[in-house]
Formats: structure tokens, C-alpha cells, sequence
């Protein structure tokens, strides 16, 4: 005779299971962007070192354009790595869309986004600059701001392998988050500003007229499409 053994009520069970998370996908992009920058810094810029080209001035610089995007493709990887896990969700048109069955998830939304972002900021200022008459200016910009963000993205890069590698607590992070990004947005304000460069237009409005419309409105937006 077959004794029934009663089973486990679903409310009274407790999976002891811990599914470890895997991180690998951080890793390649990481190692992709130290790759990147290695071949930049070797066949871009003609193996120059890290010194000479922190601090190369304009006139003795070659291959801008090409250094300032690798450096932006580097910043907007490490950035929607660092930020994706921290958005609250992927907005429902957006997760609605499938194609082959794949959807994109949180880094791939942030990613888009975050591109979206800088495509578009790029393009408001090519404009602005030649609307204003400082068209010369835009390259001079561009070179200038390629190094900030090489300094930047090797800051996000150890910032990506603290949030993913160590034992850190994610939400309290987030806080500390919103403290950096606002004291780089202010230093940035600053050093487009009194760079020796002078990359902004002369005249005074113009460059309250830039940093209202090119760096804060951008960012509130930013901000909106991923954390609302």
C-alpha cells in the first residue's frame, strides 16, 4: 500500500538557490574599449603616449576626428554600462518591439538612448557654431573636448569594475552617482569656459545661449527618457 506523503505548501517553501550573477558581458565591453583605445593610441595617434597626448595643442595635433570618435563610442559604452542596471524599467513601446524574438533590455535601451543623446547634442552644436560665425571653432571644440572625455571614460571604466566586481551596495550607490555626474557637469561647465583654447563664442550671450541649450537641456531630457 502506497503511503502519501504530503507535499510542501508553495507558501511554507523557501529556495535556498542562489542564482549567481554573471557579469561577462561588462567585461567585454570593457576589454573592447581598452582595445579601442590601444589602437587609437598606436595607429590613430602614431603611438603617442598618454603625456604628449593629454597635452598636445591643436596646430601639432592630427587624426581629431577620428580620436574624438572612438572616445565618444568609449564614453557611451562605459556610460550605459555603469547607469543601465540603475533605470527603473525599459518603457513598454520600447520593450513591445521585437525583432528575430530579441528585445532590447535595460543596456540596450540606456545605450540607445545615450547615443541618441550625443548624436543629437553633436549635431545642435555643428550648427551652433556656424550659425554664430565661429564655424573654425567647431574642430577646435571637438579636439578639446575629446580630451575631458578620454580623462572621463577611464574614471567610468574603474567606476563599471567597482559596481560589478565588488560587494558594493547598488542602491546607495546611485546617490553617489548624482553627486559625481553633477560635479563633472559643473567642471565641464568650467573648462569649456576658461579653456586656453577658447572654444566658445566670444560674445557673452552666445555662450549663456550654449550652455542652456546644448549641455542642460540635453541632460534633463537625458534624464526624463530613462528615468521616467
Amino acid at each position: 500500500m502506497q503511503k502519501n506523503i504530503p507535499l510542501p505548501s508553495p507558501q511554507n517553501f523557501v529556495n535556498h538557490v542562489r542564482i549567481p550573477e554573471h557579469n561577462d558581458w561588462v567585461i567585454f565591453i570593457l576589454l573592447g574599449c581598452i582595445f579601442l583605445y590601444l589602437f587609437m593610441m598606436n595607429i590613430v595617434e602614431r603611438e603617442a603616449s598618454l603625456r604628449d597626448f593629454l597635452l598636445q595643442k591643436y596646430f601639432d595635433a592630427s587624426n581629431n576626428l577620428p580620436s574624438w570618435i572612438i572616445t565618444s563610442c568609449i564614453t557611451t559604452l562605459t556610460l550605459a554600462a555603469l547607469i543601465s542596471q540603475t533605470i527603473p524599467t525599459v518603457p513598454k513601446f520600447i520593450s513591445d518591439i521585437q525583432v528575430s524574438g530579441f528585445q532590447l533590455n535595460k543596456f540596450g535601451y540606456t545605450l540607445l538612448v545615450i547615443t541618441f543623446f550625443y548624436l543629437s547634442k553633436s549635431a545642435l552644436g555643428f550648427m551652433f557654431y556656424h550659425s554664430t560665425g565661429d564655424g573654425k571653432k567647431w574642430t577646435v571644440f571637438y579636439f578639446t573636448a575629446t580630451k575631458f572625455y578620454f580623462i572621463l571614460s577611464f574614471i567610468l571604466i574603474i567606476l563599471c569594475i567597482t559596481h560589478y566586481y565588488f560587494p558594493v551596495d547598488r542602491h546607495q550607490l546611485f546617490f553617489y552617482y548624482l553627486i559625481f555626474f553633477l560635479f563633472v557637469f559643473i567642471f565641464k561647465i568650467f573648462f569649456y569656459l576658461f579653456h586656453r583654447n577658447n572654444i566658445l563664442p566670444q560674445k557673452w550671450y552666445y555662450k549663456f545661449l550654449y550652455i542652456c541649450t546644448l549641455q542642460i537641456t540635453p541632460l534633463l531630457l537625458l534624464w526624463k527618457l530613462l528615468f521616467f
